[in-house]
This record gives C-alpha cells, sequence and structure tokens, in this order.
C-alpha cells in the first residue's frame, strides 16, 4: 500500500502536536448523565462488551476502571452528538461511513 500523496505543511505538523497532546476525555458516569443511551450503546461506542460497560459502573471487586481510550471514544462522540447539525452530512459520512450491511 503506497502513501497518499501529500506533504504534511507546517499546520499539519502542529495539528497532530495538538492531537497528540490532547488530554480529551469524558467518564461514562459523565457521558451517562448527560446522554439517554444504555450500557448497550456505550459498549457499541467503545468496542466493549456490555458486561465491561457494566464493570464500569459497578462498585467493589467487579469495579473495573475505563481504558484512557474509551474516555477518548466517549468524549468523541459527545462532541458528535453535541455538534451533530454543525458538521456537514459530507464531513460525517468521511468520518464515520455510512455501514450500509446494518440497514
Amino acid at each position: 500500500m503506497s502513501k497518499p500523496d501529500s506533504s504534511l505543511t507546517q499546520a499539519k505538523q502542529e495539528l497532530i502536536k495538538q492531537y497528540s497532546s490532547c488530554q480529551l476525555g469524558m467518564t461514562p458516569t459523565e457521558f451517562y448523565s448527560k446522554w439517554p443511551v444504555t450500557h448497550s450503546m456505550m459498549a457499541m461506542i467503545c468496542s466493549r462488551s456490555v458486561a465491561t460497560v457494566g464493570r464500569w459502573f459497578s462498585r467493589g471487586r467487579n469495579y473495573l476502571r475505563p481504558q484512557p481510550s474509551d474516555l477518548r471514544h466517549l468524549a468523541l462522540m459527545d462532541f458528535l452528538l453535541e455538534h451533530f447539525e454543525e458538521i456537514p452530512e459530507e464531513l460525517r459520512n468521511l468520518l464515520c461511513p455510512p455501514n450500509h450491511d446494518q440497514c
């Protein structure tokens, strides 16, 4: 597979630096209190099992701390939901191509 023919301009290099140092994250509790989602939906967002999501809300020995990637997924989903109307459909489809198999 060949790399696309595009150069990394200074602005794009700055974007990489910003992204790599970005502390974007949202806890499952924050996400759950903000959006009317189920544990199943949260599992889909984070590519986790429903049981794993359930353990994020457990107490004691069953508690499982979400991974940083989970917090990032929830924060990105929060951003997409929060700004849904502002993001052009074409851009949304580039970021998250529609899965026609699920129709």
